[in-house]
């Protein structure tokens, strides 16, 4: 079966804010980010890619079009199924605001039960099904076009991956906030008839950041000043 490379975009604007993203227009690459995404396609150099599918959001776009420039080949296919997700009224809200509202507890402890306010907001089961119904076909479709050997790279989300991840590991909806994907990070994962294997968990190549932040320094997305057990909703900013 083939290997997914499934990458999160790189460090945006959002991210570097503190701000819940989501589908808000406008949101890009910040300068580290563009800088990642260059290391990425330097990073992949060596890989042979069989296909590469994208959230249609402007920061996966960026992510992957310095691989696109180093490999004309390679064409760009949209998936909306791998979108970020849609948070509906927390969509563009400072993620430390957000961590005083009553539903984050519940995002936190039982996220298969939560559904974003608003007319746009969606369940995370609805996120995590299309996610990983996405990945499945788009699999099955690299497999059948390029054999069971093919490479292939899907460009998403943090919560998104974090949801595929989930189900790769045979695990319930209501872990996949113990799973942390950085910006610009790869994940790999095989599907073969039996049952999916995990091969690299949020590689980035870079151990920076695990060291901690100077005294008194709070976290951009504000999890300095809450519980320190809670994950980051969109997935990690990738700020220090």
């Amino acid at each position: 079966m083939p290997t997914l490379l499934l990458v999160r975009h790189g460090r945006s604007t959002a991210n570097s804010s503190g701000i819940l993203a989501g589908w808000s227009p406008g949101v890009d690459l910040d300068p580290h980010g563009e800088q990642q995404a260059k290391a990425l396609a330097e990073r992949l150099a060596g890989v042979p890619l069989a296909g590469l599918v994208s959230s249609p959001l402007d920061r996966c776009r960026q992510t992957v079009a310095p691989l696109l420039e180093a490999r004309p080949e390679l064409v760009k296919r949209l998936d909306e199924r791998l979108g970020e997700c849609r948070y509906g009224d927390w969509t563009g809200r400072p993620l430390a605001e957000l961590a005083a509202e009553p539903l984050w507890k519940t995002v936190q402890a039982h996220p298969s039960a939560v559904v974003f306010p608003g007319p746009e907001g969606e369940s995370m089961q609805e996120m995590s099904h299309r996610a990983v119904t996405s990945i499945r076909e788009w699999d099955a479709e690299i497999e059948r076009e390029h054999g069971a050997d093919a490479v292939w790279l899907a460009c998403s989300h943090g919560d998104v991956i974090k949801a595929v991840v989930a189900d790769a590991l045979g695990l319930h909806l209501d872990h996949f906030q113990r799973i942390s994907v950085e910006p610009c990070s790869v994940t790999a994962i095989r599907y073969t008839p039996t049952r999916p294997f995990l091969l690299r968990l949020g590689d980035t190549g870079d151990l920076s950041g695990f060291a901690p932040r100077p005294a008194g320094e709070k976290a951009a997305d504000g999890a300095a000043d809450g519980d320190p057990g809670d994950a980051v909703i969109g997935g990690d900013t990738g700020v220090r």
